[in-house]
């Protein structure tokens, strides 16, 4: 049962789909410091809002107490529409997707170069060498 496990472990696509996931979990946490330390603080500075997730609608608030939280709210027992926090989410998104999208390009475009890039011109063909040896021994006769 070991050695079966050790060969499902060590196949090539389990090994690939590991270093995926690795490497997918290092570019998502890139990506969300692009997304909260560059991105949010410039659409921040243009809207005026310093932080999306306090952008909120109450909708119905048994308490009558003014919340400055969307927590703060729901603890109350208040039914809150967190519209921020769905704009952060969204703004998060399509940094990844940007992200991802130059990154693809980037490999595709890596690859084409390679497909591109003239091969070494095969050599003379069996026919076409056993010609030559043919031609050869004739010259020689």
């Amino acid at each position: 049962m070991l050695k079966e496990f050790r060969e499902f472990a060590i196949k090539g696509n389990m090994v690939d789909m590991a270093v995926g996931i690795v490497i997918g979990a290092a570019f998502g946490a890139v990506v969300n410091s692009l997304v909260n330390d560059v991105l949010m603080p410039v659409i921040s500075g243009i809207i005026g809002s310093p932080d999306f997730s306090n952008l909120f609608l109450v909708l119905r608030n048994p308490t009558g107490a003014a919340a400055t939280s969307v927590k703060a709210a729901r603890d109350a027992g208040g039914v809150v529409l967190a519209y921020g926090l769905f704009l952060n989410s969204v703004i998060a998104f399509l940094g990844v997707a940007v992200a991802l999208f130059f990154l693809v390009k980037g490999i595709n475009r890596m690859r084409r170069l390679e497909e591109a890039a003239p091969a070494t011109p095969p050599g003379p063909s069996d026919e076409v060498r056993l010609l030559g040896e043919i031609r050869d021994l004739l010259q020689r006769r």
